[in-house]
């Protein structure tokens, strides 16, 4: 390799990573402008934690007079959270880190008469309370308050009582600003996570029967998906928490100003649809096990394959659908008559190869007997007539 190669290829991946970021940069800003969603909510909230820092800003340093107007702003920045109730929380945690700080620095201060020696005794003691668990991510503030204390040079209770007010004062610009401008409401994004957890579990399903009828079993990429699965599973409760917490502390008006159009799905979808993320896992694992030679199970012939193949296409065609009613906000997501009447016809002749398998040994029983049941438990789970049939 010459020394050419050597660096044009460190600059070909520089400028391919820099090319990827002002990619996905556009695809956010195009998504923002396009229409609700996670991207605009972002910039909603970024220009609501810079509107709050500004009019802090404005009071403390124009119509207060204040010479060192830091203090307020920070704190208003900050605490334009996500959600009212975790900027409520997150107020109560910072306040405190700050009184504490600011207190500490004072204290040094007066202790060893010099601010170098102050910022030694207080500062290691304020790391430390950092890390307690009650500050939660905002007791680093404690240090940063003690360290501002102590560069200005203004210590003592006055000062104190200086750095505490305007931590007040930020506070409630920022609290109030979240609270009563657009305040945030979470609930859009249960449904996005929701759909895309239904959509998923289709590709899924059609990624298995596609490998299935082409005798390409690819069992790490089955186990990938599955592992994506649950990701996309954790997702979606962590955006059915975010949605809880978003309308607690929300004015009621307000409220309703800001939810989507349409219900929030209920929350027995999301134990539904971890049922079937749960099967899918089941179903590739049992996938697996058949795949390994080094085991006494083995896998059924090619006829039972294909209709077992066919089977999972038509209950991933009807996850698919489901993830496309909760986008378009519809209501039919069963299979059309055609369609339903192939599944009881694979099913039956699925019960059949089993009655056949069963005749010549338990080895290849066992797979096929798993199988069909993780197809029957996914079938009962998203076809609207699964568990009737």
């Amino acid at each position: 390799m010459t020394r050419v190669t050597e660096v044009v290829r460190p600059q070909s991946r520089s400028v391919h990573a820099l090319r990827h970021e002002a990619h996905a940069i556009g695809r956010a800003a195009r998504a923002a402008w396009d229409g609700p969603g996670r991207e605009r909510d972002l910039v909603v909230q970024s220009l609501k934690a810079s509107v709050a820092a500004l009019f802090a800003w404005l009071v403390a340093g124009v119509w207060m007079g204040d010479p060192m107007a830091l203090m307020a702003p920070w704190v208003a920045v900050v605490l334009v959270q996500a959600t009212v109730f975790s900027s409520l929380m997150q107020a109560a945690r910072q306040f405190a880190a700050i009184c504490v700080g600011a207190l500490l620095a004072s204290v040094a201060l007066a202790v060893t008469g010099n601010t170098l020696g102050a910022v030694a005794l207080s500062v290691p003691l304020l790391m430390l309370l950092a890390n307690w668990p009650r500050f939660g991510d905002q007791g680093i503030y404690g240090a940063t308050t003690a360290l501002f204390t102590l560069a200005t040079g203004a210590a003592g209770a006055s000062a104190v009582g200086h750095r505490v007010g305007q931590a007040a004062l930020g506070a409630v610009i920022g609290l109030s600003v979240n609270a009563f401008v657009l305040p945030p409401i979470h609930l859009r994004d249960v449904r996005e996570n929701l759909a895309a957890l239904a959509g998923e579990a289709g590709d899924v399903l059609h990624t298995v029967a596609g490998d299935l009828r082409d005798g390409a079993w690819d069992v790490q990429g089955w186990s990938r998906a599955s592992a994506r699965l649950e990701h996309r599973l954790e997702a979606l409760r962590s955006a059915r928490r975010w949605s809880r917490e978003s309308l607690r502390l929300t004015a009621a008006p307000l409220r309703a100003v800001r939810r989507p159009p349409g219900p929030t799905p209920p929350e027995q979808d999301d134990e539904r649809w971890s049922r079937v993320t749960g099967h899918i896992r089941a179903l590739t694992r049992t996938l697996a096990v058949a795949a390994d030679d080094d085991r006494a199970p083995v896998a059924p012939d090619g006829t039972v394959l294909d209709a077992y193949a066919r089977l999972l296409e038509l209950i991933g065609d009807t996850c698919q659908a489901h993830g496309r009613r909760l986008l378009e906000d519809g209501e039919d997501v069963s299979p059309d008559d055609g369609a339903e009447t192939e599944m009881r016809e694979l099913r039956g002749r699925l019960q059949d190869g089993l009655r056949e398998h069963a005749g010549q040994g338990a080895a290849g029983t066992t797979v096929l007997g798993t199988l069909l049941l993780q197809a029957e438990n996914l079938w009962s789970e998203t076809v609207p007539t699964g568990r009737k049939g």
